[in-house]
């Protein structure tokens, strides 16, 4: 094989002067140069044509549908709804009955004669009540301990019982303000009949007052039930074994094909959504019937 000469180095240079001739791109190499070159002079209309169909058949390459992502469904929900969903149900049940008690005390201390009381139980309603959620979620993860000691026995402390009592927090403050709007709602006559018959406050309150107002506290409470319900998810952030927590770890044994994501949270909306609206419906009824008629 002859050597090859290169001009200026084993060979005379024709010409003093240097010269750099034009880059000229050809051969396969330089083929996606072209495919940039073919993208830029393309009309819009086919670019757009092109990422609308791009994840059709990224799917269709992929050999795994949304149909097969139903069937996966269709294998996870007894699971997800007897060890899931019911979970849900359970949090919001709990929760709602430890605001409510508290919420009652706290309601009635804002209505107390004793001006630091009141003041005590204005703050505390106004500082759950304004607080976000999942801070609250965070706060009471973090601050109480995973176990306790008493008398020498260890009692775990498990998350779903941290959910219970950072969801409890804020119902407990919107129940305080609906007992002492409540309570404020019913007319001062009611107050100075009982009076003038030698009833005590607290008589007044427990015999006469309180029982009118249950009738108009209904309402609002199963409707903080339901939001209560729909934000139950949250605490699939602390590791509770709830739906969505379920969902994922479902979606991950099926290998977390993208296909899963619309059944599987899909379902969870159906499952939240059949239970909740009901409530919803029956707090609208229950409002018209028991509304004051003026």
């Amino acid at each position: 094989m002859a050597s090859r000469r290169f001009p200026g180095v084993d060979a005379p240079l024709r010409t003093d002067l240097p010269v750099l001739k034009p880059y000229r791109l050809s051969g396969p190499v330089h083929d996606e140069m072209y495919l940039v070159r073919w993208i830029a002079s393309a009309p819009p209309i086919y670019l757009a044509l092109a990422l609308a169909l791009w994840p059709a058949a990224a799917w269709a390459q992929g050999g795994y549908g949304v149909v097969d992502g139903f069937e996966a469904l269709a294998r996870w929900v007894p699971f997800l709804v007897t060890e899931g969903f019911l979970f849900n149900v359970l949090i919001s049940l709990f929760s709602m009955t430890i605001g409510t008690v508290a919420g009652l005390a706290l309601g009635l201390a804002q209505i107390s004669r004793n001006a630091a009381l009141r003041g005590a139980s204005w703050f505390v309603t106004q500082l759950f009540r304004n607080a976000p959620w999942l801070v609250l979620l965070f706060i009471v993860l973090l601050a109480f301990p995973f176990e306790i000691e008493i008398f020498g026995l260890l009692i775990p402390i498990p998350a779903w019982m941290k959910a219970v009592i950072g969801l409890s927090l804020p119902i407990m403050a919107n129940i305080s303000e609906i007992v002492r709007g409540a309570v404020n709602s019913v007319p001062s006559a009611q107050w100075e009949a009982a009076e003038s018959l030698s009833f005590t406050r607290t008589q007044t309150l427990w015999q006469i007052v309180l029982p009118q107002c249950v009738k108009r506290m209904i309402p609002p409470w199963m409707n903080w039930y339901a939001i209560l319900t729909m934000a139950t998810p949250l605490c699939s952030l602390l590791g509770v074994g709830e739906i969505i927590t379920l969902s994922r770890q479902a979606m991950e044994a099926e290998n977390n094909q993208p296909e899963l994501l619309l059944p599987f949270y899909g379902f969870a909306l159906v499952l939240f959504f059949a239970y909740c609206y009901p409530i919803a419906r029956l707090t609208i009824r229950l409002e018209r019937r028991y509304s004051v008629k003026l």
